[in-house]
């Protein structure tokens, strides 16, 4: 049986994902980040000091992706990166305060595109939670 995109979950993931990335665009585009820069931002102002591997396992992202993304970052003065006192092989990542300044005034993006969808909050965090479980049914997380 051939289904049409439109009756395909994986079109209907894939163009959500869009819409997702374009609703957050404007809300970002004031702070001067980009949804990336936005994840990373987010993650270390929940848990500073991750290292570099911590991080790209928490994003689902490999350092060929990740890398890039924390030099710019570092260079526009929101994180330092630094080699673990314990062993120098880890990086890790920390705000400084300029970023965490920046996340302070980010604090007010998961509100607003909770108010762009519609969507009552409750409703929100169970299809955050059935999209999280499909995922990691699909592609556990990196080790």
């Amino acid at each position: 049986m051939t289904l049409a995109p439109a009756d395909m979950l994986c079109f209907a993931l894939h163009s959500t994902a869009h819409a997702v990335h374009a609703a957050y665009a404007p809300l970002l585009q004031p702070l001067g980040l980009t949804y990336p820069q936005y994840l990373v931002l987010s993650s270390l102002n929940a848990t500073d000091a991750q290292t570099v591997g911590q991080l790209g396992a928490e994003l689902r992202l490999e350092s060929n992706t990740l890398t890039p993304l924390l030099k710019r970052m570092e260079g526009a003065g929101w994180l330092r990166r630094s080699r673990d006192s314990v062993d120098e092989r880890q990086v890790r990542l920390s705000l400084t305060e300029e970023g965490r300044a920046l996340a302070q005034r980010a604090s007010s993006v998961p509100r607003a595109f909770a108010e762009k969808t519609g969507l009552p909050l409750g409703d929100l965090a169970d299809l955050r939670d059935i999209l999280a479980a499909l995922r990691d049914r699909l592609k556990p997380a990196r080790g």
